[in-house]
């Protein structure tokens, strides 16, 4: 990929798609500096009707699929949504070339399930509709809580807005976490979202502000380098242990622990990818007792050592895109699957 060939974008609009999700990847993707080209397309290139009561035109038909590098199936209702696709979607997807990624928004999910396209995979949808995915395609393992999941070439993410957080981490491992953030800042929404879906499934705000753990955790972000514990979070919220280990799940999905480890990866990752310093002095940076632990910790969740990521998306930067990296697109495929957990 080369700034003067950018990465060519099909979302699939269907008809019930919600207009909102529709217009995620061209707004999201369109702030990456001239990265992506970003077209939207219709089985039969034909009107399609939205869920807010007005049609839309795509510009595209189907053969566009074809020439994508990257395919979005966007979301429809539920309520249209069948456990067989209709022949004129079958036809549209047996357009997109072998080796194409894939990825949907919310209920876009259940038109790659009925494809085929994450059999055997681990897959993510709306947590309202978590059951019926399970209902309908037992044989994939569904996640509600994470707000997407990617599994190499097949991506799919959470309800609504997790569109957005999708085609950040697009951005991120196309072109580094810089890149992700300045398209980040332009859209005027976060780099990185606390917690997963399960925040949203129960009630993430207190009847009483004062019992939030909102408070601790903007505490603890700007405390990453400190030995902080999940006892010493508590005690800042004035909380007992037990009370605010609840309370800090219900909120982001995550116990403390799980979450500060993934704070401190993602920190680290910024750190390994914009800076030169060693890997002891960004394990000191942002908490961890030593190097080896930040190894390990990184290890276990994206499966490359620190330098190895480094070298991945340092040469990404030089080679101006992901098709420049060749050598490193397996260590770079490795760290972009583990991203959604260390984000929630």
């Amino acid at each position: 990929m080369s700034s003067s060939q950018p990465h060519r974008v099909a979302v699939l609009a269907l008809d019930g798609a919600y207009p909102f999700e529709l217009g995620i990847p061209a707004r999201v993707l369109g702030a990456a500096d001239e990265r992506y080209e970003v077209v939207v397309c219709s089985c039969d290139g034909g009107p399609i009707q939205t869920n807010a009561g007005f049609s839309v035109v795509p510009q595209y038909g189907p053969d566009v699929l074809a020439q994508a590098d990257t395919v979005i199936v966007a979301p429809v209702e539920t309520s249209r949504l069948t456990r067989e696709l209709p022949e004129k979607v079958t036809d549209a997807l047996a357009r997109i070339r072998p080796g194409t990624r894939i990825a949907s928004i919310c209920s876009g999910g259940f038109i790659l399930a009925a494809a085929g396209l994450l059999d055997g995979r681990a897959a993510t949808t709306h947590w309202e509709s978590a059951q019926l995915f399970r209902r309908w395609y037992p044989h994939i393992r569904v996640d509600e809580d994470v707000l997407f999941i990617d599994d190499g070439d097949v991506l799919t993410s959470a309800g609504a807005a997790s569109g957005v957080d999708l085609c950040l981490h697009l951005i991120r491992t196309d072109h580094g976490a810089d890149q992700a953030n300045r398209a980040a800042r332009r859209c005027v929404v976060a780099p990185f979202r606390e917690g997963g879906q399960a925040q949203y499934i129960e009630r993430p705000i207190p009847d009483d502000p004062a019992a939030s753990t909102s408070a601790t955790r903007q505490w603890a972000l700007e405390r990453l380098g400190d030995r902080l514990t999940a006892e010493r979070m508590a005690q800042h919220a004035h909380m007992s242990l037990r009370t605010f280990a609840r309370r800090f799940r219900a909120e982001t999905g995550l116990p403390p622990g799980r979450w500060l480890t993934g704070q401190r990866l993602a920190r680290a990752r910024t750190l390994l990818e914009s800076t030169d310093l060693t890997v002891d002095q960004i394990a000191s940076e942002i908490g961890f007792a030593t190097a080896a632990s930040l190894r390990q910790h990184l290890n276990a969740e994206l499966g490359v050592s620190p330098l190895a990521y480094r070298r991945t998306f340092r040469a990404t930067d030089r080679a101006g895109g992901a098709g420049g990296a060749e050598a490193g697109t397996g260590d770079r495929g490795r760290a972009a699957r583990a991203h959604g957990a260390l984000t929630a």
